[in-house]
């Protein structure tokens, strides 16, 4: 009897639990990311990508691993912010943003809601203009002003959105998100790599 119930046990806890590949409607992108990335298997990150794809993902992940796409952008933290954050804050906006994405890990919660009163916006929304910070998206912007549009946005944001933008700014979505370029392809075949610059 023993025996028996110890097999039991054995069997049930083999037993793998499926994570539920569903997301609220209109996901932010760091949840698709998420979500992709804890996924064991290349086809079930590929199933992810595909299910929630739209035009700021594809936008966002062309943006990381298309060599021939280069940001206009300084390389590394951001280095200011708008005078109140100056004020009330020491440190780079990539510091702050990094620490609100610390507490919500550690408060357990993501949400846009009435805590988060910063986040405007989000990424779905503002890819129209990524083409600002990308070199020969808009070459009459000066880099003062391509720079200070680039921490506006990032303040409207969910610190999450923020943080993936200022990754694939720098094309390092992968320091955070297990999601690699052989993925996306096979996800997105119809991405043709190269030739942007």
């Amino acid at each position: 009897m023993t025996t028996k119930s110890a097999k039991t046990t054995t069997t049930t806890s083999k037993t793998t639990q499926t994570q539920s590949l569903n997301l609220p409607n209109n996901p932010l992108i760091f949840e698709i990311l998420d979500l992709a990335s804890k996924q064991r298997s290349k086809d079930k990150k590929v199933e992810v990508l595909q299910r929630y794809n739209n035009d700021s993902l594809r936008m966002i992940l062309i943006w990381n691993f298309d060599e021939s796409v280069h940001s206009a952008l300084p390389y590394g933290s951001v280095p200011y912010s708008g005078y109140s954050e100056q004020t009330t804050h020491n440190g780079t906006l990539s510091t702050k943003i990094t620490e609100e994405v610390r507490r919500m890990y550690e408060a357990g919660s993501f949400s846009i809601g009435a805590s988060d009163s910063s986040a405007k916006t989000t990424l779905r929304k503002e890819c129209k203009h990524f083409y600002h910070f990308i070199r020969g998206g808009n070459n009459g912007l000066t880099a003062i002003r391509r720079e200070t549009m680039f921490i506006n946005l990032l303040g409207g944001l969910h610190p999450l959105e923020a943080e993936v933008l200022c990754l694939v700014k720098d094309k390092k979505l992968t320091d955070k998100y297990k999601i690699t370029k052989e993925v996306v392809s096979q996800a997105f075949p119809q991405i043709k790599w190269g030739g942007r610059s």
